[in-house]
């Protein structure tokens, strides 16, 4: 009856509200509300969805040179022969380096002692394997993002006994309630309608971490890779300056021996012979030094290869004063936006900080849950699958916060703040990467006309060595005079394969500042499955 009433006052309602409302002025505006309102809830919509959706990413700005400054300032009459590159600047072209597998530049060295070393040093060395377990990580934090895309889906079984006591059932108090035994199965599905974009950027956001770290898991490659020819070089260079300095104390000691007898037969002071004994020890004392290097060297190299120091050596290998080193080409400044794996890190981290902007506003909006549950409840487990056993569940919330004290609108602040933070990071890994290749083109530069003039002292020095030995033989010279030639001879030779050593680290050096090899950079799921052999 009270039913009835209602629905009687309603409808009197209505049409007393109707009849005066049809005969009014006010009639053509009512049907233009109602045919435009479709299109106001669109547009509103529309408005609601882009004020909290990610906002679209722009590249930022970067001052790009259109050449390297230290690749044009090549000297005109370098040796071997010089080209000109399509984009202006002046290289020599490795001889090696056309046939090489995609980022295989160690091989440009075209040294199978290094290429063996590296090989070791890529399956073994445990801050790569750090690094490729971390990939492995965020590799699975972006599936568990993608996995919001798709509805959950749960089942359960279980079975329970319970006794209520009087008053909870609602008997006299002392009536005995017997206990009850029920069984239980289900099936349950939630899912999360991606209105505002939440999910969206979420996986947005997470995929972008993981391409930043699979880009630190290459850069760490390169750098282990670097590594190991510099401190390999280092140890090669070191065991040529060894060798020369052991000459020098050899000669010296002849000096000592000669200046001895002189010194006997009155011939020459003790200022004389106190002055070549000095000269020994000085002499032995570097050597003894230079073994120290070289031990901390070899030390270094066997970290790098995943060995004990205690169980690693490596045997002497002299890098000779006429090895053959590559010159590599420079290219453009703007390929290393490309070539270099911290720029690319730098890149997708922006790239994910973008993203998390929109996962911040979406926190602002309302979030739309749906849910179902269905299964059987049963007194015995045979008759849980019954039909008649059968329950259910369907239902939707949809919730969004009213009052936070300011707490989502100061999350999108500090993921804005966050986004800017990256980009001024990006842009200074350029610079960096900019200036590193200047650098280093600079020292090759420098270390090219030293070498030039230092490959001059040598063809001097020894001709002058040949010359003593030849006024010796004859009679018409000293055998201090023949020392002293040796000891100059010794004395440069050390000097210039202290160059080739540098020479030769500057070049990887310069291999490293673009970024590796010629070509792009190996694919990550390729070298996370070496590493993590």
């Amino acid at each position: 009856m009270t039913v009835t009433m209602n629905q009687a006052r309603d409808q009197a309602l209505d049409e007393a509200f109707a009849r005066p409302l049809r005969r009014s002025a006010v009639q053509p505006v009512v049907k233009t509300v109602a045919k435009f309102a479709p299109r106001f809830a669109t547009v509103l919509a529309a408005l609601l969805l882009s004020a909290c959706a990610a906002p679209a990413f722009h590249q930022p700005a970067v001052s790009t040179p259109a050449a390297f400054k230290e690749a044009q300032m090549a000297p005109a009459a370098a040796p071997d022969a010089v080209r000109n590159a399509a984009d202006g600047t002046t290289w020599k072209l490795a001889r090696q380096s056309e046939n090489q597998p995609r980022g295989e530049w160690w091989k440009a060295f075209a040294d199978t002692r290094l290429d063996g070393l590296i090989a070791q040093a890529t399956a073994s060395n445990q801050n790569l394997m750090v690094a490729a377990a971390r990939v492995k990580q965020v590799r699975a934090i972006a599936g568990i993002a993608e996995s919001d895309r798709i509805p959950q889906i749960g089942v359960g079984i279980g079975a329970q006994r319970a006794q209520a006591a009087p008053l909870e059932a609602g008997v006299t108090p002392g009536s005995r309630i017997s206990p009850v035994t029920s069984y239980r199965a289900n099936l349950s599905a939630s899912y999360e309608v991606d209105l505002f974009g939440r999910v969206s950027s979420n996986v947005a956001a997470a995929r972008g971490d993981a391409l930043a770290t699979e880009a630190t898991y290459r850069s760490v490659l390169l750098s282990l890779q670097a590594d190991v020819a510099q401190t390999y070089f280092r140890l090669r260079s070191l065991d040529a300056e060894i060798a020369t300095v052991n000459q020098t104390v050899r000669l010296r000691e002849e000096s000592v021996r000669v200046t001895g007898r002189r010194f006997e037969l009155g011939d020459i002071g003790e200022f004389d012979l106190s002055r070549a004994k000095t000269e020994l020890s000085t002499a032995r004392a570097e050597a003894i030094g230079l073994q120290r290097q070289r031990a901390n060297a070899e030390h270094a190299l066997a970290v790098l290869l995943g060995q004990p120091a205690s169980n690693f050596g490596a045997a002497a290998d002299p890098l000779e004063i006429g090895a053959t080193l590559p010159l590599i080409p420079a290219g453009l400044p703007s390929s290393l936006l490309e070539r270099r794996p911290d720029i690319a890190s730098a890149q997708r981290t922006m790239e994910a900080a973008n993203a998390r902007i929109g996962v911040a506003r979406s926190a602002m909006f309302p979030a739309l849950s749906i849910g179902a549950n269905g299964g059987g409840v049963a007194g015995t487990f045979a008759d849980v699958f019954k039909w008649s056993s059968r329950s259910w569940l369907l239902g939707a919330a949809l919730s969004m916060p009213l009052i936070d004290g300011g707490r989502n609108r100061s999350n999108v602040v500090r993921s804005e703040a966050a986004l800017e933070e990256a980009v001024g990071s990006y842009r200074q890994s350029v610079l960096t990467a900019f200036a590193e290749v200047e650098d280093n083109l600079a020292g090759l530069r420098v270390l090219a006309g030293q070498g030039d003039e230092i490959e001059q002292a040598v063809v001097s020095a020894r001709r002058s060595s040949d010359l003593a030995q030849k006024l010796y033989d004859a009679g018409r010279g000293s055998y201090l005079e023949l020392l002293d030639a040796r000891r100059n001879l010794a004395t440069v030779e050390r000097s210039a394969v202290q160059l080739r050593g540098d020479r030769a680290i500057t070049t990887v050096a310069l291999i490293r500042a673009l970024g590796g090899g010629w070509d792009a950079a190996p694919a990550a799921p390729a070298s996370v499955a070496l590493a993590s052999k």
